[in-house]
């Protein structure tokens, strides 16, 4: 077991989507000793920090130099997430050497390890995805999920990936995504066609099992998502992969509902023909893995989550912690 609340933490990714809500959710139970570390750029993400509280906040290319025996704990939650970078080099050395460098940091010093993996190593798999499926039969679609795929396969075969805690989130969806771009999820997009148009576009199916709108995805809550991420690094000293999501399949049209004040407007468009043939219509986690670790808390149904979202943070323009 790690006590969260002795020695600093280490947030990489921190002023991002989940490293932001990771570090609201610490400073619920008043733990402060936080050093952030992230690339700012040119995005609006800093201003997720804004409401947070924190010791300290470091730029990702000189964080080496500012690692510590005083730090006792690392989420590794900073990464290129975008599934459609092109620079496989760049990807290489973000989201694989850095991290093997903070892992090997962290194993050396006696310190808890918890890093995101990602759902997208599973490729075009989809139905009750489980993390006790073979690494070497997984085939990521894009350069993004095979990074992460590639650390994967990097810890198990160096020994230490059951030192270390890997997390594969599926669609979280929740405030401070807002900078994600073309990468924030459904309901932030719809929110603002909505607001804008009075009606929401969805894909068309191409597939007759599935009707249009009838697409399915995990969908899961940040609050959620951090929820299991501070359980595991508490309660588990390793454990390897374990997959964050809500084991509950759900369409776009239950994703969409609930953004509307009244009747629902939806239109279905054709989806682009470079996209059809990689489209995925079905994704489901397997949390048996999570909840056998005793992570038995209730997640948060999708119409409270969408509507929490809506109604809290999309409507009024707020971030977790304001």
């Amino acid at each position: 077991m790690t006590d969260l609340s002795k020695g600093r933490i280490l947030v990489t990714g921190g002023a991002g989507f989940i490293g932001s809500a990771l570090v609201w959710a610490l400073n619920q139970r008043g733990i402060e000793n936080i050093l952030i570390c992230d690339v700012l750029g040119r995005d609006e993400k800093w201003k997720n920090l804004v409401p947070l509280r924190f010791a300290d906040y470091v730029e990702s290319a000189d964080l080496a130099g500012r690692l510590g025996k005083e730090i006792r704990a690392i989420f590794h939650l900073g990464a290129c997430s975008s599934t459609t970078e092109t620079d496989a080099s760049y990807l290489i050395h973000n989201n694989f050497e850095y991290t093997k460098m903070l892992a090997h940091f962290a194993l050396v010093n006696d310190c808890r390890f918890v890093y995101a993996s990602s759902a997208a190593t599973y490729g075009s798999l989809a139905d009750r995805i489980s993390e006790s499926l073979p690494l070497e039969q997984l085939r990521p679609l894009n350069m993004y999920g095979y990074s992460k795929h590639l650390f994967d396969c990097y810890a198990q075969r160096a020994g230490i990936l059951d030192r270390i805690t890997g997390l594969k989130y599926f669609n979280v969806f929740g405030p401070n995504e807002y900078h994600k771009g073309d990468m924030r999820s459904v309901v932030h997009k719809a929110f603002g066609e909505i607001r804008a148009t009075g009606k929401v576009s969805l894909f068309k199916s191409y597939r007759p099992e599935y009707p249009d709108g009838g697409q399915q995805r995990d969908f899961l809550y940040v609050k959620d998502a951090v929820a299991a991420t501070l359980f595991l690094a508490e309660q588990i000293d390793g454990g390897g992969l374990f997959n964050i999501g809500s084991g509950q399949p759900n369409t776009w049209i239950n994703l969409v509902t609930p953004i509307f004040s009244g009747e629902p407007k939806i239109e279905f468009i054709d989806m682009p023909e470079h996209l059809r043939s990689k489209y995925q219509y079905f994704t489901c986690a397997d949390v048996s893995k999570l909840r056998a670790a005793g992570f038995t808390q209730p997640l948060t149904p999708l119409v409270d989550a969408v509507s929490d979202y809506v109604k809290n943070y999309l409507a009024p323009g707020k971030h977790l912690g304001d």
